[in-house]
């Protein structure tokens, strides 16, 4: 391909761009989809390769026929493909296919039992729910703190290294915030992690599709140990997501997940596990599903990661600029600084409930956004300033209305003229507050 991301054709790359949506007139308008941190829509290119594969689709590893051989070829290979996406050697490192970055966070906290047993596990107060919970419940947990604009304390992380002397034994944390954005120097709290005797896992579900990102290799102190990230996140909606780390870890211990695939010899009486990755992916493994993630993988390269940023950078910045005019806007997180974030902008319009305003965008200018709290609950209370008071009150009463934000999260195919959209009928409902809340107010959407 010879694209450039500064052109209308740009978003030719992208299925969806131009489909029309009702709004609560009546009218058709081209649909506005700045919701890119839950999904992505897909790649062209991602389903004619689905297309043109399909016919050759069969069941992979151990069937003799041509399909089954070509399918098997393929997804082997497929490894090789991932790997040099993230710069990580598969003569260190295993790629196993899961079905999401939840999943394989989950995978991993059941998958390290034995290595971290009695050990601490440092998370953070910036965690998605899928980067906390699964570690809660096998594992004492502590929290790295973060400051007013939601970015995370190193010197806290340092302090709780040296605070538990030698006991922790993984630091998990995100590549980039669901809510705010903000990136992590994941390389350097990698290196302070190894300092430390730790080891770091890094979920990418809001990095990958957005910057370029390098494993490093395990003999430098900065390499990372664990990523995980989901294709649904990066123009690849088929159910594919993929946990990396040393192989040494997952060629040993049982997986959470057993059956076929997962086993070299069994009887009543014995097992020998596969090698891996295969012990970690039991059953039928979703060879579709690694053929979309791998050809958006492609389409990403061609495109260059480092170009993608920059042009999502620019949109971040553009839509700062625009939003700091508007009356009534408060702006979580660094809202001057566009380095060291991706496309993600979260704020509240005062005297517009997040449901209210998320619902009259949809309605009355066909603009997808999120709100609420993006399942990273004591994140936006923090930012939220939300006392325990009225924390306690939510939980004894959950049919409460939960406090939230509403999310705009850019895509490598919006553009600035979507952007002009959002602020046309921003200052519409800023200038006519009392109208628009009487329009709306019951057929407002919460999600939590």
């Amino acid at each position: 391909m010879n694209l450039t991301i500064f052109k209308p054709t740009f978003r030719d790359l992208v299925v969806g761009v131009n489909t029309k949506v009702p709004l609560k007139n009546g009218k058709k308008v081209t649909a506005i989809n700045f919701d890119n941190a839950a999904s992505t829509p897909p790649f062209a290119a991602v389903l004619d390769e689905i297309r043109n594969f399909s016919p050759w689709y069969s069941s992979i590893h151990r069937g003799t026929g041509y399909k089954s051989q070509i399918c098997s070829d393929f997804y082997d290979h497929s490894r090789q493909i991932v790997a040099d996406f993230l710069q990580a050697d598969l003569n260190e490192s295993s790629v196993i296919y899961v079905k999401n970055a939840t999943e394989g966070i989950n995978k991993l906290s059941y998958r390290l039992l034995e290595d971290l047993k009695g050990g601490i596990v440092l998370s953070t107060f910036m965690e998605h729910h899928s980067n906390d919970l699964p570690w809660r419940n096998k594992y004492q947990v502590d929290y790295v703190r973060v400051d007013e604009q939601g970015r995370l304390l190193l010197d806290d992380l340092e302090q709780k290294l040296r605070k538990y002397k030698g006991k922790v034994k993984l630091v998990t944390v995100t590549g980039a915030s669901n809510v705010t954005g903000n990136t992590n120097p994941v390389h350097k709290i990698a290196a302070l992690a190894h300092k430390y005797g730790a080891q770091i896992l890094v979920d990418g579900a809001q990095l990958i599709p957005h910057a370029p990102f390098a494993m490093k290799p395990s003999s430098k102190m900065e390499h990372i140990d664990f990523l995980v990230f989901s294709a649904h996140k990066m123009y690849a909606p088929f159910g594919i997501g993929v946990l990396i780390g040393p192989k040494k870890v997952f060629s040993q211990g049982v997986p959470e997940f057993v059956g076929g695939g997962t086993i070299k010899m069994v009887s009543h009486d014995y097992i020998n596990w596969a090698d891996a990755p295969e012990r970690d992916e039991a059953g039928t493994p979703n060879v579709l599903g690694v053929l979309a993630l791998t050809t958006a993988i492609q389409t990403l390269q061609e495109l260059n990661m480092e170009r993608i940023y920059r042009y999502e950078e620019s949109l971040v910045r553009y839509a700062l600029g625009e939003l700091r005019k508007i009356p009534d806007i408060k702006i979580y997180g660094n809202d001057l600084n566009t380095q060291n974030r991706v496309s993600i902008i979260s704020f509240n319009l005062k005297g517009i409930d997040h449901r209210t305003l998320a619902n009259i965008l949809s309605l009355e200018a066909g603009i997808s956004v999120r709100n609420g709290c993006f399942c990273a609950q004591p994140y936006v209370q923090q930012l939220l300033k939300v006392s325990p008071k009225e924390i306690k009150k939510h939980v004894e009463n959950p049919s409460l209305p939960h406090p939230g934000m509403v999310r705009l999260s850019f895509g490598l195919y919006n553009t600035y003229s979507e952007i002009d959209t959002l602020i046309q009928i921003l200052n519409k409902v800023t200038n006519n507050k009392t109208y628009y809340l009487n329009k709306y107010l019951e057929n407002s959407i919460a999600t939590p």
